[in-house]
This record gives C-alpha cells, structure tokens and sequence, in this order.
C-alpha cells in the first residue's frame, strides 16, 4: 500500500526542486524527506527522483507517482468538503480567475449560479493559469477561469489524470496607439508595421508572445516599459511612451488620447476557457460552467 504522506512529500520535492526547499515548506528534516522518498522508492520497487549536485529531478516513475499524488489530494479536498457540508447544509465553491476574463465573464454567471444554486458559499480567488491550475489540480479551487496563447492548451496528459478544458472564448489581441500617431487610422495593421515602434506591455505573457511574433516578422522589439495591468498600459500608450498589444476583453474601460487598431490576420489570439477536475459530479460546478459557456456566447465566443 503507498502512504500517503510519502506522496505528500514527493509533491513538496517535485515542486520545490530540491529536499531542503521541500524540507522548510513541510517543516520537516532534509533527512525526513529523504527517508520519506526513499521508502516510497523501496515500495514501488522504481525510482522516482534523479538526484545531482543541481537538485533533483523526477523520473518517469515519479511524474506519474506525482500525478497520482495531486489526484489522491485532490480527491481528499473533495472529501472533507462534502463532510463539512454534511453538517451546514450549504456547497463550498472556491473559483479562480485572471483578472480581464474575471470582470467580463464572472458577475453574471454567478448571478445566475446563485439564483439557481441559493445555498452555495462562493469564493474567488484572483491568479494567472500558471498559479491557478496547479490549485485544480490539487483539489484548493473547483474551477479557474484561465486561458492560453498559439501554443499547447494550458491543461494536458501530463498535468494530472483528470484535468479537463473547456474553451469559452477567442480573444484576439489588437495595437493601442496614440491617437496622433501616424498609424492610428489604418484599419488594420501588420506586426512588420510597427517594426520601429517602442512597446509599453500589460503582460509578461503578452510580452513573450510578441517577442515570438516579432521573430516571426524579422524584427527585435524596443520595450520600454511592462506593467501588470493592461488599463495601465493603455495610460501609458496615451502619454506617448509608445504603443501596447492588449487582448479585446482588455480593452474595457476607454483610455481617452488612444486608438485601438486590429491586427491583419493571421494575428495573435488568446483563448480563453475553464479548468476543471473531470468525473465528478458537482451540480454547483456544472451549473457555472455552463453559466460562463453562456456568458462567452453573449460576448461572441468562439469568434
């Protein structure tokens, strides 16, 4: 039989790198955690950390104990939920949002969640989907309203057994400019137009994708500024430090003294979509799903 401490503590070590950094977060010895992993080691009869002076690394066995690690937790979560909702009568839903598809998408889906769900304690819990996801995984939210670029969906085979994507939305990003600027009444621009132009971004993300688009196009952008807020960065667009690349459900409120210009096709698109823990039955959580489904119908999902 595995313990399920010693997954407790394989997890700590995966996410960590390393048996000290998983020793503080557990409060337990470096020694302890290394015992720990090595009986789980001798029970499985396979090995599932590479150890070298950098740290440790998982093994194929052990990306698979860790998967089995997140779902046993997650499942746990679950339990002590319905336990705790066996004595108040009232459903726990913990959801998770990025902030732009949060405000667009969420108050009405609850509203309607609410009306039909009236016993349903809600939480929300504002992060990007690198933070979020791993919180569906582990079972801490039931859903994240999350969403991804041109690459891999941001949920797979190897993120946990169980893990599910919904798609909700396409959200193209468009060029904020000046109003002044000599560009500004194009109808529509190409990246290659703006090779000369300096960059104010609202994205870490947003920023990494333009790099890739601009690659693509032949040219090294100029940032001269990067922010975490997209309204922001439309404020800086406004007072001439440059142009932003922001996706359309950003774009809301208006910044005065700025343009917003789309992209010439094939441009760049961010998807937007929930995640959730597939195989269970949890009307609350099917209930909002299917709210947000309805909500990115209104605002031209699938566009």
């Amino acid at each position: 039989m595995i313990d399920v401490q010693r997954l407790r503590v394989l997890r700590a070590v995966a996410e960590h790198g390393s048996f000290n950094r998983a020793a503080a977060a557990l409060r337990l010895t470096p020694s302890a955690v290394s015992q720990q992993v090595a009986a789980l080691e001798r029970g499985l009869g396979a090995r599932v950390v590479a150890r070298s002076t950098r740290g440790v690394t998982l093994t194929r066995a052990g990306r698979i104990m860790v998967g089995a690690a997140e779902s046993v937790a997650a499942e746990l979560e679950q339990a002590r939920q319905r336990i705790a909702e066996l004595d108040t009568g009232r459903t726990q839903l913990t959801v998770a949002s990025f902030t732009s598809g949060g405000r667009l998408l969420l108050p009405d889906a609850l509203t309607r969640l609410m009306a039909a769900h009236p016993r349903t304690v809600l939480h929300v819990r504002e992060g990007e989907p690198e933070d979020t996801l791993p919180l569906v995984r582990r079972g801490a939210v039931d859903l994240a309203l999350a969403y991804h670029f041109d690459g891999p969906l941001p949920v797979g085979p190897g993120d946990g057994p169980g893990l599910e994507w919904t798609p909700l939305l396409e959200d193209p990003l468009h060029v904020v400019l000046p109003r002044g600027h000599r560009l500004a009444r194009r109808d529509a621009l190409d990246l290659v137009d703006l090779a000369a132009e300096p960059w104010v971004l609202g994205c870490l993300k947003t920023e990494a994708y333009l790099r890739r688009f601009a690659e693509r196009a032949g040219f090294d952008p100029e940032i001269r500024g990067t922010t975490t807020d997209y309204f922001f960065a439309r404020s800086l667009v406004a007072a001439g430090m440059g142009i932003s690349l922001v996706p359309s459900v950003a774009l809301d409120p208006e910044v005065p003294g700025v343009r917003t210009v789309p992209i010439a096709p094939p441009g760049p698109v961010r998807y937007i979509g929930v995640a959730t823990i597939g195989g269970r039955d949890r009307p609350p959580v099917t209930a909002l799903v299917r709210a947000l489904r309805e909500e990115a119908e209104r605002h031209g999902g699938g566009r």
